[in-house]
Parts: C-alpha cells; structure tokens; sequence
C-alpha cells in the first residue's frame, strides 16, 4: 500500500485517529478484555453506545488498526471461515492508554458539564 500525502506528512497524527476515532475506540476497549469473532465485537459494540456500527465500517476500522500494528487478524481455514481479531503488544499499549481516557472522561463528565454550563451562561449574559 502506498503512503498517503496525509501519512508523509504527519505520520503522528494519523495513527492518533485511528486509535481515538469514533470506532477504534471501541474496538481496542473490547478487544482488552480478549479475542473477538467478527459479528460478535460488532454486536458488542453496538450494545456499547455504539448505535450500531456498520459491518464496512467495523471492517474499515479492523484493517486500519491491523495495518497500523495494533489488531492482529487470524483467520483459521475451516468451514465455515473462522476469523478472529485480538490485540498485539503495541494494540494492548495503545488500548490501556484509550481506556484510561475514557475512564477519565467518565468520572469527570460532571465537571465538564458544570463547565459547559457556566460557559453557556457566560456567552448568554454577554
């Protein structure tokens, strides 16, 4: 695969939003846990505040932290096929870091909102 203009540039930046977009998140939140089929991280997603990501979109965001180094694809040749997704070294690093963000934003979400709040009022008031 060629090297985008977009990843020559800055290469930081894009894995940054592959790790923290809409879906990766989700994905390596529940890939920590362990090794996921294909449809079933996709209903576990969805049953995750994820309104139901779509089959091209979870593949988009599977190949994308796989090339990136960070999901590692088995696929087993059986019948029918059997394909399973899990974490490398550098995927769980990247995971534990995404985890304790969202961890994060979870136990301050009622200090964001006061901010929000007062914020609003401010920009109302002026």
């Amino acid at each position: 695969m060629a090297v985008s203009e977009n990843e020559a540039l800055c290469p930081y930046r894009l894995v940054l939003e592959h790790v923290t977009s809409r879906w990766g998140v989700l994905v390596l939140i529940e890939l920590l846990d362990r090794p996921y089929r294909f449809s079933e991280l996709r209903r576990t997603i969805s049953g995750n505040g994820g309104r139901g990501v779509s089959e091209k979109m979870l593949t988009q965001t599977l190949q994308t932290l796989e090339r990136d180094g960070l999901v590692h694809r088995d696929a087993k040749p059986v019948i029918p096929p059997r394909v399973d997704y899990s974490l490398t070294g550098l995927g769980r690093e990247a995971a534990e870091q995404v985890r304790a963000l969202s961890q994060w934003t979870r136990d301050r979400m009622g200090d964001v909102e006061k901010a929000r709040q007062a914020y609003d009022e401010a920009r109302a008031a002026s």
